[in-house]
């Protein structure tokens, strides 16, 4: 059956920091690569066919040691790549909400126009989600492993299962180096199968 193993990066400085990434080019810190390091063997131990991450440094380097343990490359796709945030990036929830007031009060209010250079959340579904079903086709009934981000495997996730976005908050944020598992059912289509798994120490941090 095939597998995809939605694979979230290591901690960040800026996760610790609670500021978001989106698509800022933060590296892993000591931390990161040591969760990298121990979910290795856990995620070699599933014999994946084929690694695939976001083109972001936190994700390839979060993917090498997966890479150097299988002996598979590691093929990067900027689809897979976390939510823009724009102007938001960089900052904590408490910096947002001082400097674009109006923008924060409309995503409470879970309204998607949020300017700003934010990508709008059909947006990041449909980019994720077709990044996702080529890198299934390319190994039917294999095991892909992905490494991305909290949000876009979220998002991503949606996209596949055919969830709509206005339930994105009723999931849980994936723990760094945690992961999400999701089967072809050449019945039902995909279906979940796990998420938040891996015994790793984990962060949830900020996109």
């Amino acid at each position: 059956m095939t597998t995809l193993i939605l694979w979230r990066h290591g901690s960040t400085d800026w996760n610790e920091q609670q500021r978001v990434q989106g698509h800022t080019d933060s590296a892993l810190n000591a931390r990161g690569r040591a969760q990298a390091e121990r979910a290795a063997p856990l995620l070699a131990a599933r014999s994946p066919d084929a690694i695939v991450a976001s083109d972001l440094h936190r994700a390839t380097d979060t993917a090498a040691p997966l890479a150097t343990r299988t002996g598979l490359p590691v093929r990067t796709d900027p689809r897979l790549r976390e939510r823009c945030y724009g102007e938001w990036e960089g900052l904590t929830s408490a910096e947002i909400a001082q400097r674009f007031p109006d923008a924060r009060a409309r995503q409470r209010a879970g309204r998607q126009d949020l300017g700003h250079g934010i990508e709008p959340p059909a947006d990041v579904m449909k980019r994720v989600g077709e990044a996702l079903r080529e890198a299934a086709e390319a190994t039917p009934g294999g095991t892909t492993v992905v490494a991305t981000h909290g949000g876009a495997a979220r998002y991503g996730m949606f996209d596949l299962l055919g969830w709509p976005a206005e339930l994105f908050g009723t999931v849980t944020v994936l723990a760094n180096c945690h992961y999400t598992e999701l089967r072809l059912d050449p019945v039902r289509g995909w279906t979940l199968s796990g998420h938040n798994l891996g015994s790793v120490d984990g962060t949830p941090g900020y996109e």
